[in-house]
């Protein structure tokens, strides 16, 4: 079991990080096509699939915006099990 002074540290590194990956992009890099030259950034509004061209100038920083947004989601479910200790301990209201 983790000390009351492990949690808070890890539960500040947590948000820290949360905080420094805020530039993203949701979605992910995909080609256009066989016949069609090009990639898409590719994501889902209400359930349905939404696509927009990818300009070749912003390939890298598009494809590291979507590594930023899937390194988030893996530091909010971190974050959670972080909050989900402290509440049954009392540490959080």
């Amino acid at each position: 079991m983790k000390s009351f002074e492990a949690l808070q540290k890890e539960h500040e590194k947590i948000r820290q990080e949360i905080i420094d990956g805020l530039e993203f992009l949701m979605g992910s890099v995909s080609a256009k096509g066989p016949k069609r030259p090009g990639l898409n950034l590719t994501f889902k509004v209400d359930q349905v699939t939404r696509t927009k061209h990818i300009r070749k100038e912003l390939e890298p920083h598009v494809k590291h915006m979507t590594a930023r947004w899937r390194r988030l989601r893996v530091l909010l479910r971190k974050l959670s099990d972080v909050n989900w200790e402290r509440l049954n301990r009392g540490m959080i209201y």
